[in-house]
């Protein structure tokens, strides 16, 4: 039985999770976020995309929220800066062409308000921009490296990105955290840039503990988050390892496994 008055925060990523495969946030999680308002709970997004792209997704409530963007990268407060880890420009400039060597790797550079990318192919262009609204097409990556604070560099394989992305970087591991956040997609990030270092840092700011925070994912990126929370969820299309993980599981996230239980919490306060 889950004694859901404990509940103060309530912490979910997007895709895979709160938002289907369509990529929709569905109508009725923002009813229920009125509701959660009225009982005085807290809701942060929580995603490996850019800021830009979460708040696009949440803009009916954006100013209402706390979000972690960039896997751990950023947290913001409205418009206010709660932390940011970038990778030293000196690890950005090895990976870039080790990256390159994969055959069909496709490499996103996430900096503070845009992603730059050198991959000409117009389908991953395509699917990319799902995720990162705001970007630019460059000729040659290292450059931008240079010049401009990177968040993440994020990696897409259209077959898996964990059977054919992390087995090459993985040498890379000590130096960097590694995360495969999707089938196709892998984040590389500053070993202090994870969502549950995010997390802790907005409970420290609403004075909130982890045995009043609920949380909802799907995959490794989560995993930090997770642990910093009594109320662990795994999506029933979750990773095997969050599955694991994870002290309580729900639907999917094409059937409301999010809402599902945002409504169980809602009618138990």
């Amino acid at each position: 039985m889950i004694d859901y008055s404990k509940v103060k925060l309530v912490v979910s990523d997007m895709d895979g999770t709160l938002l289907n495969s369509k990529g929709e946030v569905s109508q009725h999680f923002f009813q229920l976020f009125k509701k959660l308002q009225n009982k005085n709970i807290q809701f942060c997004a929580a995603s490996g995309r850019q800021h830009n792209s979460i708040v696009d997704k949440l803009n009916a409530i954006k100013d209402e929220i706390l979000v972690i963007a960039e896997n751990g990268g950023i947290a913001k407060n409205k418009e206010d800066i709660l932390l940011s880890h970038f990778l030293s420009s000196e690890k950005v400039l090895k990976l870039i062409p080790a990256l390159r060597d994969i055959e069909n790797a496709n490499i996103v550079l996430c900096c503070d308000g845009k992603a730059f990318i050198e991959s000409k192919d117009q389908h991953f262009i395509n699917l990319f921009q799902e995720y990162y609204y705001s970007f630019q097409q460059v000729h040659d990556l290292l450059e931008i490296a240079k010049k401009i604070p990177v968040f993440k560099i994020a990696v897409y394989h259209f077959e898996s990105s964990e059977k054919f992305i992390y087995p090459v970087i993985q040498n890379f591991k000590n130096d960097v955290l590694l995360k495969i956040s999707g089938k196709n997609w892998l984040d590389i990030s500053d070993e202090k840039a994870n969502k549950g270092n995010a997390l802790r840092q907005v409970q420290s700011l609403l004075n909130i503990t982890k045995a009043e925070t609920m949380v909802f994912g799907d995959y490794h990126n989560d995993i930090e988050m997770m642990q910093e929370a009594d109320f662990s969820f795994a999506m029933k299309n979750a990773h095997q390892d969050i599955k694991n993980l994870a002290k309580f599981s729900t639907d999917s996230n094409d059937n409301l496994g999010v809402e599902l239980i945002l409504e169980k919490l809602i009618s138990n306060i």
